[in-house]
Formats: C-alpha cells, sequence, structure tokens
C-alpha cells in the first residue's frame, strides 16, 4: 500500500514538468541587478526539474551577502574571474581563478571578495525532494538588468533593511544568520561589510583548499 507521504512525493513529481532541451547566451536578456551584483540565470530550477540550477554572479567588494544557511541545496563557485575567501564552520578558504570551493546544505557560510572585481559561475543542487530555491531567491531580490556593466551605486546588503534579506530567505529555505549567530558558526569571519585586503591568491593557498589532510 502506497503511504500518505508516498503519494504525496508520487504527487509532487507529477506536478513536475519535464525538462526540455535549450541554449542560453550570458547576456543582458538573461540577467538580472542583484544587490548591486549582476546575476546571469543560465539553467533555472524551474527548467531542470528543480534538481539545480546554474548561475554567473558579478560582483565586487561591498556587495555580498551577510552569513547564511542553504537548507535544502549544496552550493559550489568555480572562479572564472578575481579571487574570493569563503568562511564555512571553522574553515577559511581562498580559492581564485579555475578554483571551486564546495559549500554543504546545512553548513554556515559567508565570503568576501579579495579582488577589485569577481565573476564566478554558482551552482546549487538539491539535497532531497524539494527543489533548488536559491535562484528564486537571486530572483526575488533583483530586477532585470539594464546593462552587463556593475552600477556604480545601488542597493547592497550593508544599506538594505535586513529584515527584507531575512524574510525573502525564509521562503525560499535560506536562513541569514544574526549577527550572534555568525561569530558562533564562523569564528574565523571578520564580520559583515569589513573590507578584507588580500594578496593574490598562492599556488599553495589553492592546494589547501582542495585538498585536506586526515
Amino acid at each position: 500500500m502506497i503511504n500518505a507521504m508516498e503519494e504525496k512525493r508520487m504527487m509532487q513529481v507529477e506536478e513536475r514538468p519535464l525538462p526540455m532541451a535549450f541554449a542560453r547566451a550570458v547576456d543582458v536578456d538573461s540577467t538580472f541587478a542583484y544587490m548591486g551584483s549582476l546575476v546571469t540565470f543560465l539553467a533555472k530550477g524551474s527548467e531542470t526539474g528543480g534538481r539545480f540550477a546554474l548561475m554567473e554572479y558579478h560582483t565586487k567588494p561591498g556587495n555580498e551577502p551577510p552569513p547564511h544557511i542553504h537548507e535544502r541545496e549544496h552550493e559550489l563557485f568555480f572562479v572564472l574571474e578575481g579571487s574570493m575567501r569563503f568562511f564555512c564552520e571553522d574553515k577559511t578558504l581562498d580559492i581564485g581563478v579555475g578554483n571551486v570551493v564546495f559549500l554543504p546544505q546545512g553548513k554556515a557560510h559567508a565570503f568576501i571578495c579579495t579582488s577589485s572585481a569577481v565573476r564566478a559561475l554558482i551552482f546549487v543542487q538539491a539535497t532531497g525532494e524539494d527543489a533548488v530555491v536559491l535562484d528564486r531567491y537571486f530572483l526575488a531580490m533583483s530586477e532585470p538588468a539594464k546593462s552587463m556593466v556593475l552600477p556604480d551605486s545601488a542597493v547592497t546588503y550593508a544599506v538594505d533593511d535586513p529584515e527584507h534579506a531575512i524574510r525573502v530567505g525564509a521562503s525560499n529555505g535560506i536562513r541569514i544568520l544574526s549577527p550572534s549567530e555568525a561569530r558562533q558558526a564562523l569564528p574565523h569571519y571578520p564580520g559583515f561589510g569589513m573590507p578584507v585586503h588580500s594578496s593574490p591568491v598562492r599556488q599553495s593557498d589553492r592546494h589547501s583548499c582542495i585538498q585536506e589532510k586526515d
């Protein structure tokens, strides 16, 4: 016999439209202005059966989001231009061009841009039956871009009402951490909005990001 949980799961699968093949370019038509940054939606969860989403993220120092937790999805960054410093639990991970960082579902994390500009691919993968939601969060926090150039002035997380992001995040499986929660979960994180001066990522730093000693 099929129990209520299994029946609900089957109904969710039936309601989810089958993915269709498509091609998409990184251009203004597929790009949104997001909190001082630009996000190009290369593949949305609504187009992949909810299993994953892929975005290109173009940003600069000062536009970073506050520390947060993804409750439904794993997240992976692949840097195309510039360098970034990530904080996940007690780890500090520096990555540059050609490097990736993996951030597991349910783990508190934050990042800082350590170069004057950053372009990266963001890939999120669903960890359960629920669809990915980061792309929906980005869309809810953004508006269609007018150009592919980062704006000189825009509303960023540093100046926006924090309740806005907390509310939108909560409805999209993303929990924004309070300052006290961030201090406890991310002991090496310098604090939201704090500038970081960094030299280019050394090769030894890159190896340390992708190799863990037993």
